[in-house]
């Protein structure tokens, strides 16, 4: 640890804002990809849907170190233009996460009771306000735990990006300890950076998930609807006294 010096974690912290980089730019391009894909899916033309499924299968099929690397060598062949790293990296973890993402879309999309769609259809609704009014709002919640999940594969996924050249957080571990010869205290220290940046995630997408299902009326996990409140202890009667017998009902019997 001592022979890291200061100028080595300036490389080390420059890596973790190009991870932050890569991940937000890459979840970016993954979300549109996954509601694109995913709503096509569960489209009523059989043509989308296929084509919709074809892209699914293909991406989740390959390996993304793979893909990154076609997107970066073999590409530019075909087309006569060459992509920066960063950009051939974020374009293959979008397009392969987004494929991840796409199946968890149409499946709670799926997971909405057909009754919802039909109280739609009873109010007039066009096909896209029944998706944007009753079949998202609703949907929604339950995107947001796998989406999660996603979100820390694919800032774990970015240390593929060091193979290119990107400076991340692999690549300037590795330039560190070339220079200090030491691995276990380089290698124990991205650990606890990725680490960190997946539990900092993780608390803002339960934040989400806890909004989102409070917005369809939904309590969070453990907890009751109304916030744990005391029990209110039964206090003294206020009113008057009640003395005596009661008053025999009218019509009854005296």
């Amino acid at each position: 640890m001592t022979d890291i010096t200061w100028g080595l974690w300036e490389l080390l912290l420059k890596g973790v804002w190009v991870t932050v980089q890569l991940t937000v730019c890459s979840a970016a391009l993954g979300a549109v990809v996954a509601f694109g894909i995913g709503l096509a899916r569960t489209h009523r033309r059989w043509i989308v849907r296929f084509l919709s499924g074809a892209y699914f299968e293909i991406f989740r099929g390959t390996s993304a170190l793979i893909l990154m690397f076609w997107m970066f060598f073999v590409l530019p062949m075909g087309f006569g233009w060459q992509l920066a790293p960063m950009w051939a990296a974020v374009l293959t973890l979008g397009l392969t996460y987004g494929a991840y993402g796409s199946e968890v879309v149409r499946g709670a999309i799926a997971a909405v009771p057909p009754g919802q769609r039909e109280a739609g259809l009873a109010l007039s609704f066009s096909p896209a306000q029944q998706l944007r009014k009753v079949v998202l709002p609703q949907a929604w919640p339950g995107m947001v735990p796998p989406f999660n999940n996603l979100l820390i594969e694919l800032l774990k996924g970015t240390a593929l990006v060091s193979i290119l050249g990107v400076g991340d957080i692999a690549f300037g571990a590795s330039l560190v300890r070339n220079a200090t010869a030491q691995s276990a205290p380089v290698y124990t220290i991205i650990l606890v950076m990725y680490f960190v940046l997946a539990f900092v995630l993780t608390r803002g997408m339960r934040a989400v998930e806890r909004h989102a299902k409070a917005g369809v009326g939904q309590a969070p996990a453990g907890r009751s609807p109304l916030r744990l409140r005391r029990r209110r202890q039964p206090g003294p009667v206020t009113g008057p006294a009640v003395t005596g017998t009661a008053a025999p009902a009218e019509g009854e019997a005296r």
